[in-house]
Parts: structure tokens; C-alpha cells; sequence
């Protein structure tokens, strides 16, 4: 009966081990599973914002254009093209002394 009971200690021991080596990679093999999904959704994710930030950036391109910024001027805001009686060119604009005081109520004089 001694002779038995080394080897009894070490099989317990033996199929403890194996199960607990199962049971780890069982683990492992599940998280590896979950950090796939994660990942997936993750770049998923990513392409969308990248689509996203194209998108954005094409619309900002369209506001700096100036063909976009008259068209929204005409449209949304009603705006029209100034009558030629009331483009002032800039040479025409000279500084007097009279332009420099401070105009309105309290103004000195």
C-alpha cells in the first residue's frame, strides 16, 4: 500500500496541473476572442471618423470658396450685388483733418 501512494500524490498532482493548465487557456483563448471583437469595432469605429473628418473637410473647402460664399449671400441672406453708385474706390478716400475728429454727441468742437 506504501508503494502506491507516491504515485497516487503525483497523478492527483499530474491531473490537477492538466486541468489547471485547461482552464487557462480557456481564459486566454476568451479574451483573445473579446480583444478581437474589440478590435474590430474599434477600426470599424475609426473608418467611420475618418469618413467623417473627409466629409468635414470637404465642407469647410466649399465655405473658403467664393462662388459658395455668394451663392449663401444671395440666397440665404438676400444679399445683391452693390449698384455701381455705391462702390467707393479706395484712392478716392483721402484723410482730411475734418475725418480724423471724433464725430456724435460728445464730440468737442
Amino acid at each position: 500500500m506504501k508503494r502506491h501512494r507516491p504515485f497516487l500524490v503525483l497523478w492527483t498532482l499530474a491531473v490537477i496541473a492538466c486541468v489547471a493548465a485547461f482552464v487557462l487557456h480557456l481564459g486566454l483563448r476568451s479574451r483573445t476572442f473579446q480583444l478581437g471583437y474589440e478590435m474590430g469595432r474599434t477600426r470599424n469605429e475609426q473608418a467611420r471618423l475618418r469618413e467623417t473628418q473627409r466629409v468635414l473637410q470637404l465642407e469647410v473647402a466649399s465655405f473658403r470658396s467664393p462662388q459658395r460664399v455668394e451663392v449663401i449671400a444671395k440666397t440665404l441672406l438676400g444679399m445683391q450685388a452693390p449698384t455701381p453708385d455705391r462702390i467707393i474706390p479706395m484712392r478716392a478716400v483721402v484723410e482730411t483733418p475734418e475725418s480724423k475728429a471724433p464725430k456724435g454727441p460728445h464730440a468737442q468742437r
